[in-house]
């Protein structure tokens, strides 16, 4: 049997490349190409599921580390999640919490599950410090002489 187009991949180099390739491939749109670029998503989303570890990362921690791998920067963003300059900074700064409509937006576009950027984590907003995590962020509540918007 002679050698194989394309093995699991075992390590960063490899992983690159397949990338790479696979980018090509969608590039080119060739529908005689399909059963490749499966393979090759197989094998990259086996090397992810095994070698990144996106579940230890706050949701901005993880846009920030997807927008560092796919060499975006804020105004593309912007774009992704048709958001102001303003929000897009907050959201990165910590001072606003994710919309479900920013998170579905950014689950398909980085194709990433929406439980990953649906977690809670800690604001720094002075104005809604108050809550105990982003969760909260979108909802109106009452707390006694505080109404949070």
């Amino acid at each position: 049997m002679g050698l194989l187009k394309y093995t699991i991949i075992k390590n960063k180099k490899q992983y690159d490349k397949y990338c790479n390739i696979l980018e090509e491939l969608i590039i080119q749109n060739n529908e005689d190409m399909l059963d490749e670029i499966d393979l090759l998503n197989l094998l990259i989303e086996k090397w992810d599921a095994e070698h990144n570890s996106l579940d230890d990362l706050n949701p901005v921690e993880l846009i920030k580390a997807l927008m560092e791998e796919n060499k975006l920067k804020n105004k593309d963003l912007i774009e992704i999640l048709d958001l102001s300059k303003g929000t897009v900074s907050k959201i990165l700064n910590y001072h606003k919490g994710l919309s479900k409509d920013t998170i579905r937006k950014l689950s398909h576009y980085f194709k990433v599950s929406q439980e990953a950027f649906n977690r809670p984590y800690r604001l720094i907003n002075e104005v809604n410090r108050h809550f105990r995590n982003a969760s909260l962020m979108n909802t109106q509540k009452d707390l006694g002489n505080v109404v949070a918007i």
